[in-house]
């Protein structure tokens, strides 16, 4: 027999979209029953997930797959105070990548065992998240059979859904593009895949990864599995959610302004943003007048995040930067560290942020590292100025994405925070001279910076998670960018400038949601980052989703 879930999930514009929206049956049947699907392996029991969008009434999208894994292969989906996980006793168990690449190198696993269980998981989880953009279960589950070269080959993974993956169409988050799919890798998928991971799907972004919350308005939003009222931040959302959730132990992220950092943060991950051309640059990074873009991961464990950057410097090294070589223990200099609390906006660090980051101060300080209070050493222009360049981006959007980006691209599609920047573009693109050179001039500020202390102590965000909805792009305007340019007030100086940055979940707020921190270090210094990423990961272990 084979077990049949029904979800519909019903999302009108008009409505803020809440977990009862979501109804589903399960009920089970006999495989002949199923003779008018076309696609269904009837020749053994497996799940069949048959999705059926619903909006305004008229059906959107219905699709039926298989997963391929036996209906002995059961996750549990644990539910604890609105926090849910995929961990379980499953052959991934709470392994981190690294520890699955070598269960399979050593044949203690199988291929074909890792990915069925990490698919079994995605699909018990995301009616719960919401954070897969585009699966390829099938395709995953008939490669399982043969395992991939690199370091990572086999270990299960999902690619955010803004970078071209060959088979995949790129939506970018967004209702705007009805994109077909791929005929070919981009050039920084291809580093990525070259690692041997197995990509099970594309992971959920804001629209053009421009908010910092997942919350696209075409569909649910991405929640967040310590507390799925809230957000996951963004724009490597969906990416967050199912490393948090357990789903895969590694995931493709990248940063534009925190998108690796603010998501790792809201999830209890480390993200590392790393420095400016460590990697293969994107189609998108290449096209930008300043590259604020970087690529990488979000993963559990410092270790995971040190051996992919290690592995993905063999496949591209950039000579004008320092190795970072492979980074396996912390290193026993002690450092001169510099602690901003608050940013340069007119708003306090709330309590529970600031109190995290003193936290933080005196673990360093009581393991032998000096500490320093100081001011963010960036002018107060710097707020104007970054907010015209995430603005110009929008309007470069709208005005070029039928060229740029995908040729069934509508600009009438957009969100209401696509328009709102585009327009406040619009309205200041006399500044953009003034603007682009003062923010050119951050590589330097933040290179003086590090002539006097070795590493930077930020908060990631100026407060805690928000509740979804806060800064939904259904929130007007110019509210909207208010909200955000008090709570984005710390990552985009690493951004502008190309320095390395990394987030460490460190605390935990009144609303059992993570809290973390920033480590800034100067560029090319992601060693740095790395070692005392360990050293705290070894002194205070940060608290697990499951745990």
């Amino acid at each position: 027999m084979i077990r049949i879930i029904l979800q519909i999930t019903v999302v009108p514009n008009d409505i803020h979209y809440t977990p009862e929206d979501t109804l589903i049956k399960e009920w089970v049947i006999l495989p002949q029953s199923l003779n008018n699907l076309n696609g269904i392996d009837q020749a053994r029991p497996a799940y069949l997930f048959v999705l059926v969008t619903i909006q305004h009434g008229l059906t959107r999208h219905i699709k039926a797959i298989t997963t391929h894994y036996s209906t002995t292969q059961r996750v549990n989906v644990i539910n604890n105070k609105n926090s849910y996980h995929a961990f379980c006793d499953d052959v991934l168990a709470d392994h981190d990548a690294v520890e699955i690449a070598k269960l399979l190198k050593s044949k203690a696993l199988s291929n074909k065992e890792v990915t069925e269980a990490a698919i079994a998981r995605a699909c018990k989880m995301e009616p719960h998240i919401n954070a897969i953009a585009t699966e390829c279960f099938d395709k995953a589950a008939s490669q399982a059979t043969t395992l991939e070269r690199g370091y990572f080959a086999g270990v299960p993974t999902f690619i955010k859904d803004n970078m071209p993956v060959k088979g995949l169409p790129t939506r970018h988050g967004s209702d705007a593009i009805r994109a077909k799919p791929e005929k070919k890798h981009g050039p920084y998928t291809r580093q990525y895949i070259d690692l041997g991971f197995s990509v099970l799907g594309k992971s959920t972004l804001p629209e053009f990864g421009l908010n910092a919350t997942t919350e696209p308005v075409h569909r649910a939003p991405t929640r967040n599995p310590w507390n799925i009222d809230y957000s996951t931040g963004a724009s490597s959302g969906g990416s967050a959610a199912l490393v948090s959730a357990g789903v895969v132990p590694i995931a493709h992220a990248n940063d534009g302004g925190g998108s690796i950092r603010i998501p790792a943060a809201c999830c209890g991950l480390v993200g590392l943003k790393p420095s400016r051309g460590r990697h293969v640059d994107s189609v998108q990074a290449k096209l930008l007048p300043i590259n604020i873009l970087s690529e990488g991961i979000v993963s559990r464990s410092v270790r995971d995040t040190a051996y992919f950057h290690a592995e993905a410097e063999k496949y591209y090294r950039n000579k004008r930067l320092p190795e970072i070589g492979l980074v396996e223990r912390p290193s026993g200099k002690r450092l001169r560290i510099g602690m901003i609390i608050d940013s340069i906006t007119r708003h306090d660090t709330d309590e529970q942020t600031r109190e995290t980051v003193r936290d933080t101060a005196n673990l360093l300080s009581d393991m032998g590292h000096h500490i320093e209070e100081m001011s963010m050493p960036i002018p107060k222009t710097f707020i104007e100025d970054f907010g015209l360049y995430w603005s110009m981006l929008a309007f470069m959007t709208q005005k070029t994405g039928k060229i740029v980006i995908d040729r069934s691209f509508r600009s009438d599609k957009l969100d209401n925070l696509s328009i709102g920047l585009a327009g406040l573009f619009k309205k200041n693109y006399h500044k953009t001279p003034q603007f682009l050179y003062r923010l050119k001039q951050t590589q330097r500020r933040y290179a003086e910076s590090f002539t006097h202390y070795d590493l930077i102590l930020t908060p990631v965000l100026a407060h805690t998670t928000p509740k979804l909805g806060h800064i939904s792009p259904n929130v007007p305007f110019e509210e909207l960018f208010s909200r955000l340019m008090q709570y984005v007030s710390f990552t985009p100086w690493a951004n502008t400038s190309g320095g390395p940055a990394l987030s460490l979940p460190m605390g935990e707020s009144d609303d059992n949601l993570p809290i973390s921190v920033q480590f800034m270090a100067g560029y090319g210094q992601e060693k740095m980052l790395l070692e005392i990423a360990y050293e705290i990961e070894l002194a205070k272990p940060w608290r697990k989703i499951h745990r």
